[in-house]
This record gives structure tokens, sequence and C-alpha cells, in this order.
């Protein structure tokens, strides 16, 4: 009798610790390559590259400059060092912007193509037995971010291109406007909804004044609902994300109207949606959606880019960053993104020999998480707002430790607001609340300044 006690002790122990065991996969997430063909060292600093609309890369190397996007050498090494950390990934999300920051007549339909079949080669190369789910970047047409709401000979031939990872429905969708859906890894319960977001970009002028270009609205709201029917975990990833950039105030990238529809889309569907991942701004960054009553039901986690180059958008401070990569790990149950590690390159040790790729940072133990989930993401940007230590973490990371110096008041303004408040109203109406109490940001740049040294010093 007691030895049957212990067994169903043991038993009972071995259930309850079952229960709470999750199974843990792990993605790559890469975005912004903007790979630059015309990168070559030898010449006149103004001349390294088309990229840098002759500004001189005066450090230029082998891996790149701030100036300039994207030399081959670097994106390959970028590639191959994602294989050397984790060779077999479950999946890759890939979402866009391959060709330079170059006019428009200076590449033309076939260069775009071109340079998007290369990089497309080369991951097949590399994970030649890896699910690849791809987004287009508004850098991924020609003219640059002026994408049909129809199908055009572009889509058809990425669509072409894509064809060992793009199911057959999904073939047919991605021509019509360049999105399209599947079940993620072909699995019961687990979706992936990749969205052309390019279709809302203020600056195309293709889709202005449309309700819904390429009914791309009414198809994700049919998805999602069937989704919740279907019992299924929904991932959402794109390029152009909704919502504001955060190193230049009050600048959004979607009309408003789109982006109201997507926030209310979001906000309706939050139950089936376990993730939202989108690149454009280069930087490493998320953003938060809250319900009615302000408990957060989402987040958007914004990748940094692959390129370096330095941001010519007029407002923007030393908008460079060092080429970063992530990969993300989450519940193969219920798709919870637990974890985040991000991977960088020191461009100018790298470039002078050394120092390589390298793990900058993981999320749970930076921010002392338990996980990534809105909950948790939501305590990250409550500690920002109010802890100037933690603002200061995320800042350096913002810029993939390139710009390392202070954040003050105007700039917390800028980094809480942006991922605070999605909503075009909400925003304006953090920077009012927030902006408030900002007096004289030099002031205040130089009390932290003296602080952080003074912390320094302590130690």
């Amino acid at each position: 009798m007691a030895m049957f006690k212990s067994i169903f002790s043991l038993l009972c122990l071995f259930l309850e610790f079952q229960g709470t065991l999750t199974l843990s996969g792990t993605f790559w997430h890469i975005t912004d390559q903007h790979w630059d063909p015309t990168y070559e060292l030898g010449g006149k600093p103004e001349a390294v590259c088309a990229s840098s609309g002759q500004r001189p890369a005066a450090n230029a190397g082998p891996f790149g400059d701030y100036a300039c996007d994207s030399p081959w050498h670097l994106i390959n090494s970028s590639v191959y060092y994602m294989k050397q950390i984790m060779p077999d990934p479950d999946f890759i999300f890939w979402t866009g912007d391959d060709t330079p920051h170059v006019p428009d007549q200076d590449l033309g339909e076939e260069k775009v193509l071109n340079i998007v079949r290369n990089l497309t080669h080369i991951i097949k190369k590399v994970f030649p037995n890896t699910k690849v789910y791809s987004a287009l970047g508004n850098h991924d047409y020609q003219p640059k971010s002026q994408f049909p709401a129809s199908s055009s000979h572009i889509y058809k031939q990425i669509a072409e291109m894509w064809s060992d990872w793009l199911e057959p429905s999904s073939q047919v969708t991605f021509q019509k406007g360049g999105y399209y859906t599947e079940r993620l890894l072909n699995r019961t319960g687990y979706r992936i909804m990749v969205l052309n977001t390019n279709l809302y970009y203020d600056q195309n002028k293709l889709t202005n004044n449309m309700i819904d270009p390429a009914g791309q609205f009414h198809w994700a709201e049919q998805v999602l609902t069937e989704a919740s029917r279907n019992k299924e975990k929904v991932y959402i990833i794109g390029h152009v994300p909704p919502g504001f950039f955060e190193k230049k105030r009050s600048k959004p990238w979607f009309r408003p109207e789109f982006n109201q529809r997507y926030v209310d889309m979001v906000q309706k569907h939050h139950p089936v949606i376990q993730g939202q991942f989108f690149g454009h701004h280069h930087t490493d960054s998320f953003r938060m959606f809250y319900d009615s009553d302000d408990n957060p039901i989402s987040t958007m986690f914004l990748s940094p880019g692959v390129t370096p180059w330095k941001t010519t958008l007029p407002g923007v401070k030393d908008g460079a960053n060092n080429p970063g990569i992530r990969s993300i790990e989450y519940d193969t149950q219920t798709l919870l993104v637990q974890d985040l590690v991000t991977y960088y390159l020191n461009l100018t040790r790298s470039n002078l020999g050394r120092g390589g790729w390298e793990k900058e940072y993981r999320l749970t133990e930076s921010f002392r998480l338990p996980d990534a989930s809105p909950r948790s993401m939501h305590r990250v940007l409550q500690r920002m707002a109010d802890d100037r230590c933690t603002l200061q973490k995320y800042y350096d990371f913002n810029s993939v430790s390139y710009d390392l110096s202070v954040c003050d008041a105007a700039c917390r303004v800028d980094h809480v607001c942006a991922a605070r408040a999605v909503e075009f109203d909400a925003y304006r109406d953090c920077v009012d609340e927030e902006g408030a109490g900002v007096v004289n940001g030099a002031s205040t740049t130089l009390l932290v300044s003296m602080a952080i040294s003074l912390f320094w010093w302590s130690w």
C-alpha cells in the first residue's frame, strides 16, 4: 500500500511538472538588407557607394560604412552567421527592403528583380531545408513605394522566385496584391498572415483615396475571423509598420484611415494574434496595442536592419545603426513569444579586423522579464517611462549599440509615446502629456549625464 502511494505521488508530481513544461522553438527574423551592388573600396570617399548620395564614406571597410547601404560581404556574413548560430531554425521571417537607397532612375525594374533574386538565392543556398515567410518592403518595387492594388509584373516575378516557399493558394493572392496566408509549418491550429503594408504607406500615390487597396483589409478580416472559428493562433508579418517613427517626432508611415483600420483589426482579433513582426525602421523597437480598458493585448516587434545606412530623413539626428539580426524563441504549443536575442556587428571594430558578429543582448535578461508577452512588454514600457536607466538601455539597443549618447527628456517623449500609442489621437495626447514636463532639454541632458558619470565612477 505504501509503495502504491509513493508511485501515485510520483505520477502526480510528473503530471504537474508536465503541465507546466513548454516546448520551445526558435526562428530568425531578418529585415532591411538593402544591398548596394555599387559598393567598392579604393576610390574617393564620396564615390564608395551610390547609396551615400555623395556623402563621404570616410571609414569604409569590407563590412560597409554608416553612409552606405550593405555591401555583399556584409549580407553574406550575416546569413552565414545565422547558419553558425542556429543552423536548423523552425522557419525564417524575411520582411523586405532589399534594394539600396538610390533614385529610381538608377535602378529600374530588372535591377530591382535581380537584387531580390540574389538575396533569395543566398537564403535558399544557406538554408535549403528551411521554410521562409517573406514580405515585400517599400524598396522592393519600381518605382519604390508605388505598389499597385492589383496584379503586376513584379508581383508575378517575385511569386515565381519564391515558389519553393509559397503554397499554390499563396501564389494566387501574392500575384494579386503581394500578400498571403498559410498554416504555419503546415500545422493545424497555427497560421501566418503576410501583409503588404506598402499599400497603406503614405508615400504610395497609387493607393491615395482608396478605401481598401487590393481588398487586403477585407481579406485579413476573413482570415482572422476564420482563425478564431478554427481556434488557430496567428503571427502577422509585414514591412512598413503602423504608428510613429521613434526617432522623429510625429512621423507616421500609414495614412490615417489605414492606420486606424489596422489598430481596429488588432483590437478586434487580438485573442488569436500571438505576435506581430515588422521592419522598415532599421531600429530595434516595439509597439504596444491596448484594449478599451488599457489592458495590453498585443505587441509588434520591430527588428533592426542589416544595413547600417544613416537615414537622410529631415529632423533625424545621426540616424545610423550597427547591422543587426534577431532570433526569436516561442512556445510551440501557444505561439507565445518567450524571448528575443539580437546579434550585431560593430561596424567600426569589424572593419578594423577587431571583431565580427556577436550577441548584443537577450530581452529577458537585459530587462528582467519572464517572457516577451504583451504584459511583459508593457512592463518594459512602464520602466522606460519611469526609470532613466531602463530608458537608456533601451535607447542604446535602439540603434544596435551605435548611438550611445544620453536620451534626454525630449528623446524620452519620442520613444515612450511611439511605443505606447499606435493610434494617431492617442499619440498626440501622449506627446502633450509626457512633454508637458519638458522645460529645458539641455539641462535635463546635463543632469542625466552627471548622474550616469557618478554611477560609473562609483564602480
